[in-house]
């Protein structure tokens, strides 16, 4: 063991038997890792390809105000996701404050009174039940005449093909499919398996709507799911894509009419995708891009160190420590409030931002439980930096993710074992 290196992690508050127990998970997983990096770097050569084809020049920094009109920037930008994403159109804007909202413009804009949405998939993320109606809110879909049908995942996480079946109808205009588990203990859907989903759908009714909600998974496979026929792929620029970098912001990509669709519901009707002023923040969107696959790659890693470390030591994690990965999230579950709580205060307290602060469950906005929130990060709310965040409730499960650099997210990971160990929760 480095003795310098081992130094500077005793000063920084991790002791001599976690770093050692650490270092011994880090030997076995060479292999992993390596993988990962030729991913980033197909990744990283696509982004680039799709910069170079649609001429990325310095002109498209130049900030744009009031109404935006003419902002080349903006428009290329747009071009490039949708050549990154192999899709007819993009739509990428700051306007989209987060993937909740990026979502909601893309199912509001493409569903009307008398539609019927479907979740093949199980429920979808907590923040959408009352975008949904599942749970009562104003302005949910429910109340603009959309009806809702979800069909769960069987008990070994495969697709209830007989029952999606059954559900989908003439009034079924949109599948959406949640790409990442949520708050769910549930794989991950690869986008083969996706793909595989969709052609399925399309079989029953080809004229439907497939939307896929890609928050935590793009980069982390060589293709997305608008490679595998889906109509709408959504996201948000604070997770994968911004690369760390886009201050605020969410992409829709897909087919142009629901794209368009999207624009016209985010604006106005007659305005769409002519509006809407950058305000300088253009440049921060093209690298953030750029640096996304190896910023995806590093959180990878620290992905796969969790799983392998917390698996080690008994608890249940989902993935688990040698399957194949489709986003970045890791799960953990320690069964008692106490084992999430320790785990959020160390990794905020290896975070560069706010790590003197102690993070306190809270009744958050759009969830029906108190959430835990870890994220001493540079953007607030961004979850591709070193982040981790649970429901209060059953089965106490923590949600780890992010990290612009893989030894921060190591940092991380070593830091909330520290907590744990202190609080007698674990034993090395």
């Amino acid at each position: 063991m480095n003795l310098e290196m081992n130094e500077l992690y005793r000063d920084l508050g991790i002791d001599d038997q976690v770093h050692a127990f650490a270092i011994k998970v880090l030997e076995g997983l060479k292999e992993r890792f390596e993988a990962i990096d030729e991913t980033v770097e197909y990744n990283q050569l696509k982004v680039i390809q799709a910069m170079q084809k649609n001429r990325v020049s310095d002109i498209h920094f130049a900030a744009t105000t009031g109404y935006g009109y003419n902002d080349l920037g903006r428009d290329t930008l747009e071009e490039v996701y949708a050549s990154v994403f192999h899709a007819e159109a993009a739509l990428v804007r700051p306007q989209l404050i987060c993937g909740t909202h990026a979502l909601n413009v893309a199912l509001s804009a493409n569903l009307r009174p008398g539609d019927e949405l479907l979740s093949p998939v199980g429920k979808p993320y907590d923040t959408l039940e009352e975008v949904i109606g599942i749970r009562e809110s104003r302005g949910s879909l429910k109340e603009y005449g959309i009806s809702y049908r979800q069909v769960d995942l069987l008990a070994d996480g495969s697709f209830d093909y007989e029952n999606i079946k059954k559900a989908i109808n003439e009034k079924t205009k949109l599948v959406t499919i949640q790409r990442s588990k949520g708050y769910q203990t549930r794989p991950t859907l690869s986008v083969e398996r996706i793909g595989e989903l969709i052609t399925f759908v399309k079989e029953i009714k080809p004229d439907v709507i497939c939307m896929v909600d890609n928050c935590y998974g793009e980069f982390v496979e060589r293709i997305e799911p608008t490679d595998v026929g889906a109509d709408l792929a959504v996201g948000s620029l604070i997770k994968n894509p911004g690369g760390g970098l886009a201050p605020i912001g969410g992409y829709i990509v897909g087919k142009k009419e629901f794209v368009d669709n999207a624009a016209y519901r985010l604006s106005s009707p007659g305005l769409g995708k002519e509006v809407g002023a950058t305000l300088g923040i253009t440049q921060s969107f093209y690298q953030g891009l750029f640096l996304s696959p190896t910023v995806v790659g590093g959180a990878l890693k620290g992905a796969i160190f969790a799983a392998n470390i917390y698996e080690k030591l008994g608890f249940f994690v989902a993935p688990n420590s040698t399957e194949s990965r489709h986003d970045i999230i890791q799960a953990v579950t320690f069964g008692t409030p106490e084992g999430v709580i320790e785990f959020c205060k160390g990794i905020q307290a290896a975070a560069p931002v706010d790590s003197h602060v102690v993070p306190e469950p809270w009744a958050m906005p759009g969830y029906d439980s108190d959430v835990i929130m870890a994220a001493g990060a540079f953007i607030q709310g961004s979850s591709i930096e070193l982040s981790a965040d649970g429901p209060i409730k059953p089965p106490y499960s923590v949600f780890f993710q992010g990290g612009l650099t893989w030894q921060h997210a190591k940092l991380g990971i070593m830091m909330s074992l520290q907590k744990l160990k202190e609080a007698d929760i674990v034993k090395l």
